[in-house]
């Protein structure tokens, strides 16, 4: 994993707020807090994009495809079997390629741990799930959490779940994650809402 939200996951364990202004990663403006990402599927990282840059590529066409703007869709979804994906943990997040490949990520002290999903398992999920064929290849996810006995699954934007890895990790806590990490968890779902 490189890129921006790489930076941001290795920075914001250790780096106080106020830290140095972000900028855009295309033409170094300054951007916002609640700034866009961009997608490049050459490097295949994500990048910082001030407004004028985002708008640059909102149309899937714009830049014969070498970036693509990560929506900002949020869908709840009712619960979606993943035991067949070879989810080792109850939190983890699914990212559909263009090549039809789907990466499993999981947050922890380190980052996120990645594995390939079996493809046949994930057409049998697209099948029992519908809304999972919708998915946007490279810039949203399947992100669920079924830890400790929760139901929370959701189609949401890749910058969501690197905030979240960038969570886990700030908020772990010696061999077990101690008591902090699993509120900090709690409150980032309790927080998503639902946006088309």
């Amino acid at each position: 994993m490189t890129g921006t939200l790489a930076r941001l996951i290795r920075s914001s364990a250790d780096r106080p707020t106020g830290g140095p202004e972000e900028r855009c990663d295309l033409c170094s403006e300054p951007v916002t807090a609640d700034h866009r990402h961009l997608y490049d599927t050459d490097r295949e990282e994500t990048l910082c994009a001030c407004q004028a840059c985002s708008l640059l590529f909102a149309e899937k066409e714009a830049g014969d495809g070498h970036y693509r703007l990560i929506r900002r869709r949020r869908l709840r979804l009712p619960p979606v079997e993943t035991g067949p994906l070879g989810v080792p943990v109850g939190l983890a997040f699914f990212v559909p390629r263009a090549d039809g490949t789907v990466s499993a990520h999981y947050p922890s002290p380190a980052g996120a741990t990645r594995w390939e999903v079996d493809p046949a398992a994930w057409r049998a999920a697209v099948t029992r799930c519908t809304d999972l064929a919708s998915v946007a290849p490279e810039v949203e996810a399947l992100l669920v959490n079924t830890a400790r006995g929760l139901r929370h699954h959701w189609i949401v934007p890749v910058d969501d779940c690197y905030r979240l890895v960038a969570l886990v990790r700030r908020e772990w806590r010696g061999l077990s994650g101690g008591g902090r990490v699993w509120p900090a968890v709690d409150q980032f779902f309790s927080e998503l809402t639902e946006r088309p």
